[in-house]
């Protein structure tokens, strides 16, 4: 076995193979660029080693750099993690050449399955269904838009080594084929440094289903379950579970018998993934191989007991796969949810900054429920432009599905982040769907329950009338501390008005204190006075604390709280609401005073994240209409495009390529066409 290994990664995954490597009793040696200095992994990693600056094609994509960390540090085995090298066939064959290992599959595997032309090759003649398509790299636009054009739109166009989003567009028409042919082109160059691009049909309501295989180099192949990562955003996983909602045991078994033989059919010797698009008549065809360990694994991990990093290694330095197909089970179920530096409430776009507090919820493993939380962050540190966005992967695991989406939902209201914008408001509405937990997916559900971007969950009345007891609760708490701040000691009875206006959204109730007992568990007692309804409320709050944890009329509530000017700021089940607190008496006044009205902005287009500019596409005094390509912005290593919202001429140009932008930061200016 292994004495030291390195790891050619960073964030979470660096630190999810140390764990692992810690346990077995393996040293481990981690590798940085100038914006991971103090990074997590580099903190739990036993040594490591700076390779260069902050853009990945300087530093985690150069494997000179990397083979330079073993000799210096006398690593014997490299775990490339997922994404960056990878799926790497050069790079594995380089470790080889300097007689280092790599934890990974062979390099023929590599290029054979990682290249997603000739994986649909091997596929075939391995009796593997495909999906129909294109079996040429693509050449250019028109050539794309000619070939999209003869297989029948939509289309999926895709970078040949691509992965997680990256390089990938649907196109549903020729014009779509020829702007979706170059984004893809720019972004696989840039993340992958391969341009080449193929396409193939986009099959309609499709759900995207995948099997774990596991092999050994003695020619051992086994199979772990399925995960299913219908949901997904620009063709990037969000939530993901194993097993799947849609699948019965003959087809799981199918499925796993041609995975197992695609993988047999390339000799795979480590953890790898078979990806299936499939029908909701449970039809399936193979959509591509994923060489290396996926972000998902952990609801592998969960449902089958089994460590797959541990596997990788032991598979690595020789062992026999222990594990036989019949020890392979499914113990209850697992889910997982990406938690994303992106912004729901503004289109997802990215967000970069720093992370003035992160508390994610406590990891936890009873007889119940096991809550995991896989990060490479900590309070403090920073989320650059440089990588991913993605800040952790929240695991659940229950006896049933219904069992695991309680403790998600539970662990999801209790993850705090701030500082920066993120998803946890949305995957909490998506955990809380009805659809979802109905288990009715496809890849679209998320264009089809949000086509106009998310604006947070519904908030009905009943619960409105749950939070406005949070927010007045809060409030008591807040001005009792007050009143008993300093030594003072002023008590609060008679001080404190019994009839409060609370308004929440679109409501505004009036309420009655009936009874309020401060302390350490505060006691509360309401009525509202449109339907004399009373609600009784116990919680433990502190001012400041970011989680009010209590009971309303006899249900547990956690809630995410955060100051506001004039009021608070609650979170619940994918609802944000800005809540308002006031005595009757100044909720009166303050009815009459005047709303302040927000800048008009329409006349400029402004950054919508932090992000270099790729290309600016327009001149100054050029007449643009409605729809139209502007420019093009990369934060996070995708591209963004930013078009017209209307006509109008173009005025003035503050950007050109090149130029690196804070967020809201001014591109061009319009005047309106006369």
């Amino acid at each position: 076995m292994f004495k030291k290994i390195l790891i050619a990664n960073r964030g979470e995954i660096a630190c999810r193979v140390m764990r692992t490597a810690r346990k077995m009793g393996i040293a481990t040696v981690a590798v940085y660029s100038d914006a991971d200095r103090n990074a997590l992994h580099v903190q739990m990693a036993d040594e490591a080693v700076h390779i260069g600056p902050s853009a990945a094609t300087e530093s985690y994509l150069v494997m000179e750099r990397i083979i330079d960390a073993c000799r210096q540090t006398g690593a014997e085995a490299v775990h490339p993690g997922y994404g960056f090298l990878s799926e790497n066939g050069a790079f594995a064959e380089a470790l080889e050449k300097a007689r280092l290992v790599f934890i990974g599959p062979n390099r023929v595997a590599i290029e054979e399955m990682g290249d997603k032309i000739r994986s649909k090759i091997v596929a075939a003649k391995a009796g593997v269904s495909t999906v129909p398509g294109a079996p040429d790299t693509i050449r250019d636009a028109e050539h794309a838009a000619r070939i999209s054009a003869e297989i029948g739109f939509p289309v999926m166009i895709k970078a040949s080594a691509g992965g997680g989003g990256k390089g990938m567009r649907i196109a549903w028409s020729h014009d779509e084929a020829l702007e979706g042919f170059e984004r893809a082109r720019s972004e696989a160059a840039s993340s992958f440094g391969d341009d080449r691009i193929f396409i193939e049909k986009f099959i309609e309501n499709p759900r995207h289903i995948e099997i774990q295989v596991l092999g050994d180099k003695h020619g051992n192949v086994i199979h772990l379950n399925e995960r299913e990562c219908s949901i997904q955003r620009r063709n990037q996983k969000v939530i993901e579970e194993a097993p799947s909602p849609l699948l019965d045991p003959e087809t799981r078994a199918r499925m796993g018998e041609e995975a197992c033989a695609l993988a047999r059919a390339v000799d795979y010797d480590t953890a790898g993934t078979v990806e299936f698009v499939v029908g909701q008549d449970k039809k399936f065809y193979f959509l591509e191989m994923n060489t290396r360990l996926q972000v998902e694994h952990p609801v592998t991990e969960l449902i089958t007991g089994v460590d797959l990093v541990e596997q990788m290694i032991r598979v690595a330095a020789g062992e026999v796969l222990s594990l036989q197909q019949s020890d392979i089970g499914i113990n209850g179920w697992a889910m997982e949810s990406r938690i994303y530096a992106e912004d729901p409430y503004r289109n997802f776009l990215p967000s970069i900054g720093r992370l003035v507090r992160f508390q994610p919820p406590q990891e936890t493993s009873d007889a119940a429920t096991t809550i995991r939380v896989d990060t490479g962050v900590v309070e403090g540190g920073e989320i650059s432009m440089f990588y991913d966005p993605m800040i952790a992967k929240l695991c659940s695991h229950g006896a049933t599905r219904e069992a695991a989406n309680r403790a998600m939902a539970d662990a999801l209201d209790g993850f705090v982040i701030q500082g920066i914008g993120h998803n946890i408001p949305f995957l909490a509405a998506l955990i809380d769907h009805p659809r979802w937990q109905a288990g009715e997916l496809t890849t679209g559900f998320i264009a089809e329950e949000y086509p106009d971007g998310f604006e947070g969950a519904d908030l009905s009345e009943e619960t409105a009338r749950k939070l406005a007891c949070t927010a007045l609760a809060l409030e008591l708490v807040r001005k009792d501390r007050l009143d008993h701040m300093s030594g003072r000691l002023r008590p609060h009875s008679g001080k404190l008005p019994k009839s409060w206006s609370v308004a929440l959204g679109d409501y505004i109730f009036q309420m009655d204190v009936l009874n309020f007992t401060p302390g350490e568990t505060v006691a509360l007692e309401l009525m509202f006075s449109d339907s004399v309804e009373t609600y009784a409320i116990t919680a433990s709050w502190q001012a400041g604390a970011p989680l009010w944890r209590g009971v309303v009329n006899g249900e547990p509530l956690l809630v995410q709280v955060a100051s506001a000017p004039g009021g608070v700021n609650l979170s619940w089940r994918g609802i944000g609401a800005a809540a308002r607190v006031l005595p009757a008496s100044q909720a009166r006044l303050n009815a009459l005073m005047p709303i302040k009205q927000a800048a008009d902005t329409s006349n400029l287009l402004l950054c919508p994240m932090p992000g270099l500019v790729v290309s600016v596409s327009v001149e100054e005094g050029q007449e643009v209409l409605a729809g139209e390509t502007l420019a093009v912005v990369e934060a996070m290593k995708m591209e963004n495009v930013l078009r017209a919202e209307r006509d109008a001429t173009v005025s003035v140009v503050h950007a050109v390529a090149g130029d690196s932008l804070a967020v809201d930061a001014v591109i061009m200016e319009f005047e309106a066409l006369e």
